[in-house]
C-alpha cells in the first residue's frame, strides 16, 4: 500500500462504505513478514514512497523468487539488483511479467517503468566510458523506477572532453545529474564545475592495476574541488539512481 491508497481508503472509512474491521486488516498488513532467510518490510512503500529492493547478490535463487513473490503480492511494482540471467529464468517462471535489464543487471517490471507524467523530474545519467555503462544503466533504470524521468548521455570522459559539449544544455535541464566515471574519475568534477545542478558522482572499478579497483575513482572524486558535488560507493549506481530520485522529487 501507498500513501494515495491509503488516503482513499481512510475517505471510504470516513464515508461509511469501508468497515474498520477492513482498515484494521489493512494496517496490520503494514508488519513485517517473516521467512525463515527475511523479514520483508511491507511498510516500506508507506513509509519511503517504493517497496523493498531485493539484492539479489549472495542470494539463493528460491529465496530471490520467494521475496519477490511476498512484495508482488501487496505491490505492482518491483525492483531487484545485481540480478543474473539464470536469477531471471528461475523466477521468471513463477512471475512472467517480469522485464530483465542485463548491462543493469535489473529485475523489475513493466509496470515499475511507466514513464512518469511528471516529467519536470529530469535526472541526467552521464558515463565517461562505454565500459560504465553497466553501472550507468542500473542508474537509469532505479531513477526511472522511482517516477524520473531520465537522460542517457554516453562515452563523453575527459580523453575527448569536447564531447560533452555537445549535452550541455540538455544537463542544465536536468535538475539532478549522475556521473559515471572510472579510471581517475575526473569526469564528475568536470560536469560539476560546469552546471548549477547537484552531481551525484559514481566510481565505478573500470581501470587497469592502479585504478586499485575503483579506489582511484573513488578518491579523485571525494577530493573534487566542484562544490556541489556527492559521491556513492564505488559500482553504486542503484544508491546514485535512489539519491538523485529523491533530490528530483524535493525541488
Amino acid at each position: 500500500m501507498n500513501k494515495q491508497e491509503l488516503a482513499k481508503a481512510l475517505r471510504e472509512y470516513k464515508s461509511g462504505t469501508l468497515s474498520e474491521k477492513h482498515i484494521i486488516q489493512m494496517l496490520q498488513n503494514f508488519s513485517t513478514e517473516r521467512f525463515d532467510f527475511a523479514h520483508i518490510d511491507h511498510h516500506r512503500n508507506l513509509r519511503k514512497g517504493f517497496p523493498e529492493v531485493i539484492y539479489c547478490a549472495g542470494k539463493t535463487n528460491e529465496q530471490i523468487k520467494a521475496i519477490a513473490g511476498a512484495i508482488l503480492k501487496r505491490n505492482n511494482i518491483l525492483l531487484a539488483t545485481r540480478a543474473t540471467q539464470d536469477i531471471y529464468d528461475y523466477v521468471r517462471k513463477e512471475y512472467p511479467e517480469l522485464l530483465y535489464f542485463p548491462p543493469a543487471r535489473i529485475i523489475t517490471t513493466e509496470k515499475t517503468l511507466e514513464p512518469s507524467k511528471k516529467s519536470r523530474r529530469l535526472v541526467a545519467v552521464v558515463s565517461a566510458g562505454t565500459s560504465d555503462i553497466p553501472v550507468a544503466e542500473e542508474a537509469a533504470i532505479t531513477a526511472r523506477a522511482l517516477g524520473c524521468k531520465v537522460k542517457t548521455i554516453y562515452d563523453v570522459g575527459v580523453a575527448g572532453i569536447h564531447r560533452l559539449y555537445e549535452y550541455l544544455d540538455e544537463l542544465r535541464k536536468a535538475r539532478v545529474i549522475i556521473v559515471v566515471a572510472g579510471m581517475e574519475g575526473a569526469l564528475a568534477s568536470v560536469v560539476g564545475g560546469l552546471v548549477d545542478k547537484p552531481v551525484i558522482g559514481v566510481p565505478t572499478s573500470v581501470g587497469y592495476g592502479s585504478s586499485f579497483g575503483g579506489l582511484t575513482a573513488l578518491f579523485a572524486m571525494l577530493n573534487s574541488c566542484s562544490a556541489g558535488m556527492t559521491v556513492v560507493n564505488i559500482d553504486n549506481g542503484f544508491g546514485a539512481g535512489y539519491a538523485a530520485s529523491l533530490i528530483a522529487h524535493s525541488v
